[in-house]
């Protein structure tokens, strides 16, 4: 007990109120920081290097008062039109006192001359044009809702109002309590189960929500810092909450197991953290080092996804590793199993295993039927992954918009709106810029009417702005308006049409450069840089999984594996993704209208989470079997132990994460509801099928070879273990093993 986790344990308890106290302070300040600043959130995707990155410098650095993009107000008239002069009288009131609104800096009303393209055919949508002088993320709910109030005059005129656009957005930032109370109520039920005791289940439950708590003010505070978009946020949490039960589930139950061998609090306290938490400290890492891999694609938003569940992990471990073990010390003998609990405290996770495995039970009996019949149980296992994970083969990036949404959805109602009014490609207008040459030379005119021409007559184009030229005569931009919805692929061929062909045509031996920018051409860049980006993040992310996992095991073909049969998982999540959201199986059951296109960066971000997931539980499960090999049992008996050992503890731990991310298909945004189907999909299908059958089946056909270790390999390797090598490392009864250190041979 002798290793810094032990000594960290025992510091625990004998400081216990100042460890809690010190997370109370960190709590406090925390939320105090965020209460005087604020949260902060930005929907707008920055893509450095590609070519809507270029509008979007250029547009800033040439129009510096207007470089923020105007967002929509719109206004639909009940009755009447909006050219009736009562409703003008009142919506020319209205855009006034938005006027004087902090932060606006201009409001362009459908009445002004020039302003015609804001009002509808029949007169009855128009749109205010706001813009301001602070980016999204710093368009706060606080001032958009003082816009939404200032349009008192239109509202009592009996005009509709709806923000649009970035103002929706920042009215409608997440609230994802709904999610989490349906969350935590399933999970309370399933810690109730598998402790059999009130005070660990409230224990497990506290210690999340402190750090996830925590976690969202710490984002809260990092959006203003950097973009940081809402659906991160909403990620965070539901990768927080289901790591931050787990993990406490696990020293839990492996902390009142020592307890029931008589051990003392304190030293209880050691051999969790020694045993259980340097396991959790581990899948934590491994999964962080999943999400930190996000970064190789070279996408700020990719890399804040990672960076925010990362932080997440993070606090979850901080917290398991010192405030539940200061907490479990407060409770004192609460905690110690006593009559029918202790049978429930005693399931073994990844702890110094019991001598006799309750092999009688349903786990132990199915890891024996296996390990009898590994051949059948592992085609079998593979057959139905294989099916699970068949529709991925019609996977397809697009990009999503506020169309996607459910109809009560406020940013819906605008888009259907506009939509109604001015078509539906102007719910997603495109940014074109074009350097001019010297404004003396003459060809500025002529560069103007030319671009201003083929950009009219490009197919699939409804409608051009009249050129605007910054103040240096050096810029011309122009807003292109096509004729269908950002998420319709055919916008994003549009944007390749006017790149490759309408604009290098007119401009061919001009001198001047044209880029295409707006939130649509940027999602189309974002889906092609994913789509080439992202077979090399999954070898990144893989390859060093499987090396964490070869200095945990020492085992080269166990780690390997691992890392391999872990990509089964992520596929069946993106056959369920395609399934429910591509084609449509019961997709109006998670309150969208119909089959909605996939978002690019979806199953990107869930390959690392997932990735970092599955390693949680194939830790947890290798770690049981290793050493019952290295106490003595052979290949077989140890997986049937390990499997025995750790089946409930991962089916709980399991059951509450899979509901903690099926309960975040409430939340409108379809962009969440795909991880939660994914992600619970994936652990449902890793602890059942992968856990259950295909690994300990594997396993048991491979014998010996899974604990082989080339010498040369073994002498290279750093010497860090899960746990402590047990003392009796005795060949087994049935015959010689390898022992931990290979001798270079294959057995």
């Amino acid at each position: 007990m002798s290793s810094p986790l032990a000594r960290l344990g025992r510091l625990c308890h004998r400081q216990q109120r100042m460890v809690v106290a010190v997370w109370l302070i960190a709590l406090v300040a925390v939320i105090g920081a965020v209460g005087l600043v604020g949260r902060a959130t930005t929907e707008s995707v920055r893509i450095p290097g590609s070519d809507s990155q270029a509008a979007l410098d250029a547009t800033t650095a040439g129009f510096r008062s207007t470089a923020y993009s105007a967002q929509p107000i719109v206004l639909q008239a009940v009755n009447g039109r909006l050219t009736d002069p009562s409703i003008r009288s009142a919506v020319e009131a209205s855009a006034a006192a938005v006027a004087r609104v902090p932060h606006v800096t201009g409001v362009s009303t459908p009445y002004q001359p020039g302003r015609r393209s804001q009002l509808s055919p029949d007169r009855k949508i128009g749109t205010l044009a706001v813009t301001f002088d602070v980016t999204g993320r710093e368009l706060s709910p606080d001032v958009v809702g003082q816009v939404v109030d200032a349009t008192a005059p239109a509202t009592a005129a009996g005009v509709t109002i709806k923000p649009g656009g970035a103002l929706a957005d920042a009215l409608e930032r997440p609230d994802t309590l709904r999610s989490e109370v349906l969350g935590l109520a399933v999970a309370a039920l399933v810690l109730v189960l598998a402790f059999g005791s009130f005070w660990a289940m409230l224990l497990t439950l506290a210690n999340a929500l402190v750090g996830i708590i925590l976690t969202l003010g710490v984002l809260g505070l990092l959006g203003h810092l950097i973009d940081t978009p809402s659906v991160a946020v909403t990620l965070a949490t539901m990768i927080g909450l289901g790591v931050g039960i787990d993990y406490a589930l696990f020293e839990v139950i492996r902390y009142r197991r020592a307890l029931a061998t008589g051990a003392d609090i304190e030293s209880a306290l050691a051999t969790t953290l020694t045993t259980s938490g340097k396991s959790v400290a581990f899948a934590g890492c491994t999964v962080i080092v999943s999400l930190a891999g996000l970064w190789l694609a070279g996408l700020p938003i990719v890399g804040v996804m990672g960076t925010t569940a990362g932080i997440a992990v993070l606090v979850a471990v901080a917290a398991a590793l010192t405030l539940l073990p200061a907490m479990l010390g407060l409770l004192g003998e609460r905690l110690r199993p006593t009559g029918r609990a202790a049978p429930a405290a005693a399931v073994a996770t990844n702890a110094a295993t019991p001598a006799s495995p309750d092999l009688a039970s349903g786990w132990g009996r199915l890891a024996g039927f296996v390990g009898r019949h590994p051949w059948p149980n592992l085609m079998a296992s593979l057959l139905i992954l294989a099916a699970l994970a068949a529709p991925v083969l019609s996977l397809t990036l697009g990009q999503l918009d506020a169309g996607s949404f459910p109809a009560g959805k406020g940013s819906r109602q605008a888009y259907d709106l506009i939509t109604r009014g001015f078509g539906p490609g102007a719910n997603g207008p495109l940014l074109v810029t074009v350097t001019l040459p010297d404004s003396g030379s003459g060809a500025s005119g002529a560069t103007v009417r030319a671009v201003t021409g083929a950009l009219s007559a490009t197919a699939g184009v409804a409608a051009v702005s009249p050129a605007q030229l910054d103040p240096a005569q050096t810029l011309a931009r122009w807003q292109v308006t096509p004729t269908t919805s950002p998420s319709d692929p055919a916008t994003a061929t549009l944007v390749s049409t006017l790149r490759e062909q309408t604009l290098t045509s007119v401009l061919k031996g001009s001198g001047s450069v044209a880029h295409i920018g707006g939130q649509t051409a940027a999602k189309v860049d974002l889906t092609s840089i994913i789509g080439a980006r992202l077979p090399w993040v999954v070898l990144a992310v893989v390859l060093t999984a499987a090396l964490l996992l070869l200095f945990a095991f020492r085992a080269p073909v166990v780690s390997l594996k691992a890392a391999l049969v872990n990509l089964i998982s992520v596929g069946a999540a993106y056959g369920a993704l395609v399934a429910v959201f591509s084609w449509g199986w019961g997709v109006r059951l998670l309150g969208l209208d119909g089959p909605v296109p996939i978002e690019s960066y979806v199953p990107l971000i869930m390959f690392a989470v997932l990735f970092g997931l599955s390693m949680d539980y194939e830790v947890f499960l290798i770690s049981a079997i290793r050493e019952r090999y290295l106490r003595g049992d052979d290949n077989s008996a140890a997986v049937q132990g390990g499997v025995a050992d750790t089946g409930r503890v991962i089916s709980s731990a399991a059951l509450i994460m899979v509901a903690i991310f099926a309960s975040f298909v409430l939340y409108p945004d379809p962009v969440v509801k795909m991880f939660g189907i994914g992600l619970a999909v994936a652990v449902a299908v890793d602890a059942t099928i992968v856990r259950g059958i295909l690994v300990p089946s594997t396993m048991v056909l491979l014998g010996g070879v899974n604990w082989w270790i080339p010498r040369w390999l073994d002498r290279r390797l750093p010497h860090f273990d899960i746990h402590p090598e047990p003392a009796d490392s005795s060949p087994p009864a049935g015959g010689p093993r390898l022992p931990p250190a290979g001798d270079g041979s294959q057995p």
